[in-house]
């Protein structure tokens, strides 16, 4: 019972996430997208710490005011509303121990996955496997040298919220690129795999 509660949970996150990708609430989708961006590009121009005190205080700057201005509001039209952020101040924020028990179970098992498969390609339990590995790790030094992490965040969030949408307007042609290249590809490894001895998966 427990399993498909969390399994419904994943779903319907997952939901959640493919809407907010596709644009599927333009206002919604366009916030998120805004502020990610807005602050990977300050993160690039002030350090972490800088840019989380400029949001505390903007945000603080926000309620304060609002709260001075509903004050002065409600001592000149004599009404008595009460504190303006009480509906949000009565809300039970804390998480719930069934909550943090889920999303760290999650995290766990997503953990422990990786972990085992950087064993298996390190230990080179599949010798295609380790080197396949290896020549992207060798690719990735050539992207480091021209791309710091915060660049490559910064590009990674523009393609989550732009390929998306591309790809549902475009799948056909995509489809027949992404399979021609895929086939080319195929062919060279098979080609490799067939001369090198060694090579051939275990299956084989």
């Amino acid at each position: 019972m427990e399993k498909a509660g969390v399994d419904t949970s994943k779903a319907a996150w997952r939901q959640q996430v493919v809407d907010l990708l596709y644009w599927r609430d333009v206002k919604t989708t366009g916030v998120v997208f805004g502020a990610a961006l807005l602050l990977l590009l300050s993160l690039t121009v002030c350090s972490i710490v800088s840019v989380c005190s400029y949001i505390g205080l903007a945000l603080l700057s926000v309620t304060v005011c609002f709260r001075i201005y509903k004050g002065i509001l409600q001592a000149i039209q004599k009404s008595d509303e009460g504190h303006p952020f009480k509906q949000y101040l009565d809300r039970e924020v804390a998480l719930s121990e069934d909550m943090v028990h889920k999303y760290s179970d999650m995290v766990l098992e997503k953990l422990n996955k990786g972990v085992g498969e950087l064993r298996r390609l390190f230990l080179v339990e599949d010798l295609v496997d380790s080197i396949k590995f290896a020549v992207l790790m060798w690719i990735l030094t050539y992207v480091g040298a021209f791309f710091n992490g915060l660049t490559l965040v910064i590009l990674g969030v523009i393609a989550a919220f732009s390929c998306p949408i591309v790809y549902e307007k475009h799948q056909v042609q995509i489809d027949h690129y992404v399979a021609l290249v895929s086939n080319q590809i195929k062919d060279v490894v098979g080609k490799v795999q067939a001369k090198v001895p060694g090579m051939k998966r275990k299956a084989e």
